[in-house]
C-alpha cells in the first residue's frame, strides 16, 4: 500500500506543468540561450574537484534544497560553518533545481529506498509532503524548547502548523510588496512617500504616470496565481472550501466568488489601459524584474525575497527605491498576507543517529543568528521573534527602510484562515489552471466569468482526482 502511495503522488508530480515556482518562492532561475558552437581550442586537462574532506566518524547528512546562483552559494557558507564546528556530523548541501523538481525527486528517491535527509519544500507542497508519508513530523524529533515553536513570527507559525503540529520547520518566508521607482513618482507629481494602497489608488498613480509620460507603463508583476491567492486572503476570502483545507480535506477551489471576480475585473482593466505590463509568459519573475528596473514601469509587485536585488538595482541605474504593503481593493476590510517560501522536511526510514543529526542541523540552521544573518543576506524574514528583536537593537530596519514594509505587513496581518493559506495536494497543477484562466482574460479570450467558470472546473475536478487517488 504504501509503495502504492509513492507510485501515485509521483504520477500526480510529473503530471504537473514543469514551470518553475520561485517568489513565493523559490529560486528565481534564469535561463541563457547556448552561445554558438565553435571549435575547442586546445586546453589543459581540468583540475580534479578537491575531495571531501569528511571526519572520520562523522554522520553524514544530505540536504536538498532549491536555491541557485548566489543563494546556493550561500548555503554552502552557512552549511560548511555548521560542518566546522560541528565535527560529528557532515552536512551535504545540493541543488535539486526548482521547487516542483526537489519536492519530485525527494519523493522518487524515497520510492527507491534512498531519500536525502532534509528537503526544502515550498509552502504549496505542504499537503503532498503530508500524503506522500516519506516525513517524519519535525516536531516528534524535536522537544519545544530545541527548536522554540513559541518564538517563531505568528505569521510564519499560523502557516506551517498543521492540526496543531510542526511536521516542518520554516525557514524562507516570505510575501508580496510593493516596489516603486521614487525618481518616476516625482517625474509624475506624486508623493514618493506615499505609494498607492488601494487599487483604487494604484488605478489613479496609473493614470498620473502614464499621461505624464513618466513611464511607459505604470507596473509590472509576473502572471501567476501567487498574486492572485495573496489578493484572495488580503480580503480575508479563503481560496479553498473546508476551511481552506485546513478544517477537513479541500473538495472546491472558490474561484467563482465576488472576491475571485473583483481580483480579474482590476487585472484586466490594469492591462487594457496599459498601466499593467508583464513579458507575455507565465511566472515570467525575471521578466517583470526587468520591465521595472530597466524603468519602463514605475512600480513592481514580487517576492520581499527580492529586496537586496532590488536595493543593488536601484543602486546600479541611479534610482531611489521604495516599498510599500501590497495593495488591496479598498472596498473590502484588510487581512493580511499569507506568508510564501518554504520549510524543511525530514524523511524518514534512516537510522536514528542520522535523524538527530538531522535535527541538529535544521535547529542550527534556523536558530537566532542565522535567522538574521539569513534575513539580512537574502530578504526572506527573520522567522523568529527574538531575530526581530536583536535587528531592532541594530536599528536595522531604521537604517534600511527597504525591509521595513515587508517585514510591518506581515506583523499587521490578521490570524484566520484566510490568511492561513490553502491546503490542496495539486496545488501546483490549480496555480497553473488559475494562470491559464487569467492569461485568456487578459488576452480578450474569456470573460471575467466564464474563464473563472472553466478555471473552477477543472480545479476541482483537479481536487477530486488526487483526493481519490490518496484514499
Amino acid at each position: 500500500m504504501k509503495s502504492k502511495k509513492y507510485l501515485i503522488i509521483f504520477a500526480v508530480l510529473v503530471m504537473l506543468l514543469p514551470l518553475v515556482l520561485t517568489a513565493c518562492g523559490g529560486a528565481k532561475q534564469a535561463t541563457k540561450a547556448p552561445a554558438a558552437a565553435k571549435a575547442p581550442a586546445p586546453t589543459k586537462a581540468p583540475a580534479k574537484p578537491a575531495a571531501e574532506k569528511i571526519p572520520p566518524g562523522a554522520t553524514v547528512i544530505e540536504f536538498w534544497h532549491a536555491f541557485g546562483g548566489g543563494r546556493k552559494l550561500f548555503i554552502q557558507r552557512m552549511v560548511d560553518d555548521f560542518n566546522y564546528t560541528h565535527p560529528k556530523i557532515y552536512v551535504k548541501a545540493e541543488f535539486k533545481g526548482s521547487y516542483r523538481d526537489t519536492l519530485n525527486a525527494a519523493i522518487l528517491a524515497a520510492k527507491q529506498g534512498n531519500p536525502p535527509h532534509i528537503v526544502q519544500i515550498f509552502e504549496v507542497g505542504s499537503q503532498m509532503a503530508l500524503d506522500s508519508g516519506i516525513f517524519v513530523p519535525f516536531a516528534s524529533l524535536a522537544k519545544p524548547d530545541e527548536y522554540q515553536p513559541k518564538d517563531l513570527i505568528d505569521g510564519v507559525a499560523n502557516y506551517y502548523n498543521f492540526g496543531g503540529k510542526f511536521y516542518s520547520m520554516p525557514w524562507n518566508s516570505s510575501n508580496p510588496i510593493l516596489y516603486y521607482n521614487k525618481d518616476i513618482f516625482r517625474k509624475a507629481g506624486l508623493d514618493p512617500e506615499k505609494p498607492p494602497r488601494t487599487f483604487e489608488e494604484m488605478l489613479n498613480a496609473c493614470n498620473k504616470i502614464v499621461s505624464s509620460g513618466a513611464a511607459k507603463n505604470c507596473v509590472s508583476w509576473p502572471l501567476h496565481s501567487w498574486f492572485f491567492e495573496q489578493w484572495m486572503a488580503v480580503q480575508g476570502a479563503m481560496l479553498a472550501n473546508n476551511g481552506n483545507g485546513r478544517d477537513g480535506r479541500a473538495t472546491e477551489v472558490n474561484l467563482t466568488s465576488d472576491a475571485a471576480k473583483r481580483i480579474v475585473k482590476w487585472w484586466k482593466e490594469m492591462y487594457d489601459k496599459h498601466y499593467y505590463a508583464y513579458s507575455g509568459k507565465l511566472e515570467d519573475w525575471d521578466g517583470a524584474d526587468a520591465i521595472f528596473v530597466s524603468g519602463q514601469a514605475a512600480m513592481e509587485i514580487t517576492s520581499t525575497s527580492d529586496v537586496v536585488n532590488r536595493q543593488r538595482d536601484a543602486a546600479e541605474n541611479g534610482f531611489e527605491l521604495g516599498t510599500g504593503y501590497l495593495p488591496y481593493p479598498g472596498d473590502q476590510p484588510w487581512h493580511g498576507v499569507v506568508v510564501g517560501g518554504a520549510s524543511l522536511w525530514l524523511t524518514k526510514n534512516h537510522p536514528q543517529k542520522e535523524l538527530d543529526a538531522a535535527k541538529e542541523f535544521v535547529i542550527w540552521f534556523t536558530n537566532i543568528e542565522n535567522a538574521v544573518r539569513w534575513h539580512k543576506g537574502t530578504g526572506y524574514f527573520p522567522i523568529r521573534k527574538s531575530s526581530v528583536e536583536v535587528l531592532d537593537k541594530e536599528h536595522w530596519f531604521q537604517r534600511n527602510p527597504a525591509y521595513k514594509a515587508a517585514f510591518d505587513q506581515l506583523l499587521k496581518t490578521k490570524a484566520d484562515r484566510a490568511t492561513q493559506g490553502a491546503l490542496m495536494g495539486p496545488f501546483p497543477e490549480i496555480r497553473t489552471i488559475i494562470e491559464q484562466a487569467i492569461e485568456q482574460v487578459l488576452a480578450g479570450k474569456a470573460s471575467v466569468d466564464d474563464a473563472l467558470a472553466q478555471a473552477k472546473k477543472k480545479a476541482d475536478k483537479a481536487l477530486q482526482d488526487y483526493n481519490a487517488s490518496i484514499k
